[in-house]
């Protein structure tokens, strides 16, 4: 038996090989799904469920059989088969008097502090109501070429659990766990029950993408893991294909593979930490030892700035070697930041006038990489 502590929020990512079969959806596993839900939240926990599949259910309502991977293509397929995902899962929650929220997101919607800041408020509301949100990416809308691409549901479904406080995030897929080598064609492998820290060694473990739908893979379910580790969030990769395996789960059953969390860091910190930044602020010798002991950034300390970016928005903090080892919120954009550094705190009132900041950024406006 297992102990998963804090356990109250708990975020459940469904694959698309989990959730698909021959002919589209698979409502049997559905179903499954919505029943394990609702009896989560009948103990009193709150559920947010991730879902993949709506590319893969368009491709299918196409006729469309090999892997889909034209961006147009892909946001035809995702706008045919999300409306069909989510019929499913409505239709299942309905039979346990449940209802079902559609929450469609890209990376800028967590990265922007003021949508974020709303998405978590609406998300609150929906659980406090006892309706189940249902997470997927806007693939209609989200690609690499403008950056607001999350690269898959997994990666989404660890931001979404380290951002919206979740204490549990469970990956469900078509395999029992991570394995010592890949199950299917090695007959030593075996499973890791649980796993303290992701090492290279244990990286090295998973390979390959799941299906010619799914983006995913073992790796990809290892990095998000590790996402959701550094923001204090524990980790439970499992077969979806097992009865009851959310219950099972919760009740601390040995099933799946289960990562240990970090120390909590605070919902700020762990926005921060996750969160893509545009630009760099570098900075001196003076100004990473003075960081490091929990002191603002003053201007004399910065001697570069790179990129394009808003007071407000994330920057990286770079020492003079190059190295990111924080990240930070700053007070200033990046065009007044060129103007005041290198200047005394005194001089920012007649550069950039009057009401302004005395220092860049606050301690409780950074973190650091390693989360020290």
């Amino acid at each position: 038996m297992r102990t998963i502590p804090r356990l109250k929020r708990i975020v459940i990512k469904a694959g698309t090989n989990i959730l698909s079969s021959p002919d589209g959806i698979d409502m049997d596993r559905v179903r499954s799904i919505a029943s394990q839900i609702a009896a989560l939240q009948e103990k009193g926990y709150q559920v947010l469920l991730v879902s993949s599949g709506a590319v893969g259910l368009g491709a299918k309502a196409l006729g469309h059989t090999n892997p889909v991977v034209y961006i147009g293509m892909r946001q035809a397929c995702a706008a045919i088969g999300q409306p069909v995902l989510m019929s499913a899962y409505r239709e299942a929650f309905k039979s346990h008097g449940l209802l079902c929220a559609q929450v469609l997101i890209t990376r800028t919607i967590l990265n922007n502090r003021t949508s974020y800041n709303n998405l978590r408020q609406s998300v609150s509301m929906l659980l406090a109501m006892g309706v189940v949100p249902i997470f997927n990416e806007n693939d209609v809308v989200s690609t690499a070429e403008i950056g607001n691409q999350f690269g898959d549901n997994d990666r989404m479904s660890a931001l979404v659990a380290s951002k919206i406080d979740a204490d549990l995030l469970v990956l469900l897929t078509d395999i029992d766990g991570i394995y010592t080598g890949n199950p299917k064609t090695d007959k030593n492998a075996v499973i890791i029950p649980e796993i303290e820290e992701i090492t290279p060694e244990v990286m090295s473990f998973a390979k390959g993408a799941g299906s010619r739908f799914a983006t995913g893979g073992m790796k990809t379910k290892l990095l998000a893991a590790e996402i959701a580790k550094k923001g204090g969030c524990a980790t439970v990769i499992a077969s979806g294909y097992v009865d009851d395996v959310l219950l099972k789960i919760v009740n601390g059953e040995d099933v799946g593979t289960y990562i240990h969390p970090d120390k909590r860091l605070t919902q700020r910190e762990r926005w921060l930490l996750n969160t893509t930044y545009e630009g760099a602020i570098v900075v001196d010798d003076g100004a990473v030892q003075a960081l490091h002991s929990h002191k603002s950034l003053l201007p004399s300390g910065i001697i570069a700035v790179k990129g394009v970016f808003s007071a407000g928005e994330v920057a990286a903090i770079m020492d003079k070697e190059g190295k990111v080892f924080a990240k930070a919120a700053p007070y200033f954009d990046s065009t007044e930041l060129e103007l005041v550094q290198g200047h005394k705190s005194s001089e920012i009132a007649a550069i950039l006038g009057e009401g302004r900041k005395d220092v860049i950024f606050r301690p409780e406006d950074l973190v650091f990489m390693d989360n020290e």
